[in-house]
């Protein structure tokens, strides 16, 4: 039997909701200039969001030494950052899905902007706090939900793959941004270093508002959360896997440069180079993935392995003591952890058929989502101080959370194809 059967890929119908305007400009699916300039525009979307805050681990390294703060103090920051880019997805899906695309790009790229200007001049730790945590996450929050939606409804079978092209904007930032920090930190300080960082930033949000065009639907106003979808097992159970998935895939990202330095004894220099690779290794591990869903297996049906991988690999973190070994580590959990980001949210989309609601709906489970990522790496962190510096207790942690989301997520696969047994 061909890998590409229904037993192995799943097939998800779409419902269109109507728009005479839409119809009569024969807006074009999984394909053509305005389809695939939608997936360049959340490119750029994800590399001044995710891309930026991929890179927090440099940032982690930084701001302990310069305001001598703990692991877990400064964790906090990329946490509340991250907690609310999934957070306000349950505010700017509905939005998204109500027709307010520019207004929620205007003031989420303006965020973003300021965010990372005011960074530059840091100099007490409730100002870090204001700026990288609280300011940028607000700008990526109001960004994040909608950009996925954006290509959702422009791709149908072929939206895993248009999806992990716009998500590999996360690694390519956090490539392009460490890269900043490591040519220039030392020639012009750090300041003037973000400043640097903030001008890419403008650049792109410059290219973002030439070439956005959003479709528009004709939907009936309704809540801002739809309880009803938590009734549906295959729905409630991705979100509850989804948050365990969460609570420890990022662990990796905000300690693998002060594990470098810290335990293995590598020089800054060298920890901002695994923390490049840790990212660089995203494009493919996003791209690869997504593309083998769409031709043959189905994005849940790489979901899976991908989650249990990265979970397993968190564990075998425990047993790396040499440079080596190390990054070796970085280089397969980059791999499985990217996979992860770029299938959850495609297969996510797929939960939901009618496009008018894909917005809310992605929005409520990265609502769900977003206490993960506001406990999970603080948490992780705080377990380190608790260990006097060993990293065996956050790894644990990690690895342990990671397999726990993936029997979720297991579950939830094995009532969706239960479903489709029983309709036929």
């Amino acid at each position: 039997m061909s890998p590409a059967s229904s037993t192995s890929k799943e097939t998800v119908p779409i419902e269109v909701p109507p728009n005479p305007e839409e119809d009569a400009k024969d807006v074009r699916l999984d394909g053509g200039f305005t389809a695939w300039s939608q997936v360049l525009v959340s490119h750029l979307l994800v590399v001044n969001g995710f891309g930026y805050f991929s890179s927090f681990g440099l940032f982690q390294t930084h701001w302990m030494t310069y305001l001598n703060l703990s692991a877990s103090d400064i964790s906090w920051v990329g946490s509340i950052s991250l907690f609310l880019l999934f957070f306000l997805g349950t505010l700017s899906g509905p939005l998204m899905d109500s027709g307010h695309f520019r207004l929620l790009l205007l003031v989420g790229c303006g965020c973003q902007i300021l965010a990372v200007f005011t960074t530059s001049a840091v100099t007490q730790y409730w100002q870090l706090v204001l700026s990288q945590g609280i300011l940028q996450g607000l700008g990526n929050g109001l960004l994040f939900t909608p950009l996925i939606a954006l290509v959702s409804v422009y791709f149908t079978k072929k939206r895993a793959f248009a999806l992990s092209l716009a998500a590999s904007g996360a690694p390519v930032g956090g490539i392009i941004f460490p890269i900043i920090s490591r040519q220039l930190s030392l020639k012009i300080g750090y300041p003037w270093t973000i400043r640097i960082m903030g001008f890419v930033v403008l650049f792109n949000t410059g290219v973002i508002f030439l070439l956005a065009r959003p479709r528009r639907f004709i939907r009936t106003k309704g809540p801002l959360v739809d309880p009803k979808a938590f009734l549906d097992p295959v729905y409630s159970l991705f979100a509850i896997g989804i948050f365990f998935t969460l609570w420890g895939v990022y662990i990796a990202y905000f300690y693998t440069a002060t594990f470098g330095k810290h335990v293995i004894g590598v020089s800054e220099q060298s920890s901002l180079t695994l923390l490049i690779i840790l990212n660089a290794v995203g494009i493919p591990g996003r791209i690869i993935p997504a593309y083998l869903a769409d031709a043959y297996f189905g994005t849940f049906n790489l979901l899976l392995p991908s989650v249990g991988g990265a979970g397993v690999m968190l564990y075998a973190w425990i047993g790396v003591h040499s440079t080596g070994s190390f990054y070796v580590f970085v280089t397969l959990y980059g791999i499985c952890a990217n996979s992860v980001q770029t299938l959850f949210p495609s297969t996510l989309s797929q939960l939901t058929t009618d496009l008018s609601k894909m917005a809310s709906r992605v929005g409520m489970v990265f609502t769900v989502g977003s206490i993960a990522c506001l406990t999970g790496p603080p948490l992780a962190g705080k377990l380190i101080d608790m260990g006097g510096g060993s990293y065996l207790y956050a790894q644990v942690f990690g690895g342990s959370s990671m397999l726990v989301g993936c029997m979720f997520l297991g579950a939830s696969r094995f009532f969706q194809r239960r479903a489709r047994v029983v309709k036929g």
